[in-house]
């Protein structure tokens, strides 16, 4: 397919489009965590930019709140999950250490 022009690919990428209902408890806090862990890494991305990676106790406070953010967006999950974060936490730490233990810390892929 050759596209003339953007609004050709609209018109045609459009084609490809299903409306997806999302009325569920869990829209709202996963897209409130990931606008929020955009925010953490916008200023994380500042700081390397403008201040040659040097965190000031102004940046680490202003990363404090955005961290703030991201625990309420990922406690939200959680309970409509009804997964506790310690069972969250557990999870995680069982999962690294395995891979640990294994020699796959590194690499690609949740099944590692």
């Amino acid at each position: 397919m050759e596209l003339e022009k953007l609004n050709d690919y609209q018109r045609e990428s459009r084609k490809t489009w299903n409306l997806i209902r999302t009325d569920h408890p869990i829209v709202y806090p996963t897209l409130g965590l990931v606008n929020e862990a955009g925010e953490l890494a916008g200023k994380v991305k500042k700081i390397f930019r403008d201040k040659g990676g040097q965190i000031s106790a102004e940046d680490r406070e202003a990363l404090k709140y955005e961290l703030g953010d991201v625990l309420w967006y990922l406690a939200q999950i959680a309970t409509e999950l009804n997964l506790s974060l310690q069972e969250v936490a557990e999870s995680n730490l069982e999962k690294l250490f395995s891979r640990l233990e294994r020699g796959k810390i590194r690499g690609e892929g949740d099944n590692r």
